[in-house]
């Protein structure tokens, strides 16, 4: 089970480039993210948020907390409404010199900015269907919150709202309305400092603390109307979000999100009663870099009175990993442990889908996301955050998670 952990920017990885047929120019690959499979169109907004009554825990120099969150949701009248970059030209310029190569993919690549979603920007919400469920997206440490794009693309199009959170100064990549990008470098120096101390945990805790408190914040800006930076003309009742937030449930919250993300939506629900249920894709839940069983996170020690899904990648489980054995025996509200056969952590993430179209060599590929097929596992992971989300704030049981299914084969129940 992956720890909440902190990935330097540009780690050294063993990568190797596929070379190309003689003859053929080698230049940046454009990607593409799989189309969601849901009845909806999708349509995505972004806000800028600043929190008045927080200063920010990594920057002194900052007066105040300042988030970027992108809403996706269900859309109608797309026509005239361009497709949403996968990230903004700022962002994917940091992206592809500080992240990239540490996930086994050389700079100059890719042009992460070429990528495009299947969202329609600004579009008109589709007020048809009432109100509807909030999930809030959290992103493993080191990735931004694009980085969760091909499940929540899924989400949006079965009828949810869907916010993703960027935790300023721990995202690689934060690109704001004026241009500027904040990277992660604060944090970073944060880690170093403590790991020459010896005080690892500690700083892990704080990262924890200070996401919560993001999704906290983000679900309290929900109930008072998203409001934007004055500096955005988001406020205007044109606006995308002016127009989505009559429709937002808020009495149906669910979280979700991968690696330290997990951990987020798991603690918050601990935390935050408003959080109905939530999903951990393969985060650990202590503060270590290594999982042992020691440092554990409260919402391990006590348990949850609400369902949580646990998935982890292969070989690590509720029999294998300490925190979710100890959370698992004390655990109350409903629980199912899942395990995507023959994937690895990042299988959570879009480079399932992306990193074999990068060219990138197959020991680079297997090393990433393992050796499970990407469609499948792709098909599988929205197929029961779906299932989940449905079950347990729409009351639609699918019963896709009474057990095995051979419709997802690589799905293993973990009894």
């Amino acid at each position: 089970m992956a720890a909440l952990s902190v990935a330097a920017p540009g780690a050294p990885a063993a990568v190797r480039r596929a070379r190309p047929p003689d003859g053929v120019r080698q230049g940046p690959v454009r990607l593409r993210l799989p189309a969601p499979t849901g009845p909806h169109a999708v349509g995505t907004a972004q806000a800028h948020l600043v929190d008045r009554a927080r200063r920010d825990p990594w920057q002194d120099a900052a007066p105040w907390r300042e988030l970027m969150v992108s809403v996706w949701y269900p859309a109608w009248r797309t026509g005239g409404h361009r497709l949403a970059p996968h990230m903004p030209r700022g962002a994917a310029e940091r992206f592809a010199a500080d992240r990239a190569p540490g996930l086994g993919i050389p700079r100059g690549t890719v042009d992460w900015a070429a990528t495009r979603t299947h969202a329609r920007e600004a579009a008109p919400p589709d007020p048809r269907g009432g109100r509807r469920p909030v999930l809030i997206y959290s992103p493993g440490t080191g990735d931004p919150r694009t980085w969760g794009t091909v499940l929540v693309e899924e989400l949006a199009s079965r009828g949810y709202v869907v916010v993703t959170v960027d935790h300023t100064y721990e995202s690689p990549a934060v690109q704001f309305p004026d241009g500027s990008v904040k990277g992660a470098e604060p944090m970073l120096a944060e880690f170093e400092e403590a790991r020459k101390n010896g005080a690892v945990p500690a700083l892990l805790e704080k990262v924890l603390r200070v996401r919560v408190a993001d999704l906290r914040f983000v679900l309290d800006e929900l109930g008072r109307g998203l409001p934007s930076d004055v500096s955005q003309p988001v406020r205007s009742p044109d606006s995308p979000l002016a127009s989505l937030l009559p429709l937002v449930d808020l009495s149906r919250v669910g979280a979700l999100g991968q690696s330290a993300g997990g951990i987020t939506a798991a603690q918050g629900m601990y935390e935050d009663r408003r959080i109905r249920a939530g999903i951990n894709l393969d985060g650990t839940l202590e503060y270590n870099q290594e999982p042992n069983g020691t440092n554990l996170m409260p919402v391990a020690k006590h348990g949850l009175d609400r369902p949580l899904l646990l998935m982890g990648r292969h070989g690590s489980d509720h029999t294998t990993e300490p925190s979710w054995r100890v959370f698992w025996s004390r655990t109350l509200g409903w629980h199912r442990d899942l395990t995507l056969r023959h994937s690895k952590h990042q299988s959570y993430t879009d480079l399932e889908a992306l990193l074999p179209q990068t060219g990138v060599a197959r020991d680079v590929v297997r090393d990433g996301i393992g050796t499970v097929d990407p469609d499948r596992a792709v098909a599988a992971v929205r197929a029961y955050a779906t299932s989940f989300f449905g079950r347990w704030l729409r009351g639609h049981d699918d019963h896709l998670l009474d057990g095995p299914s051979p419709r997802h084969p690589d799905i293993a129940f973990v009894p």
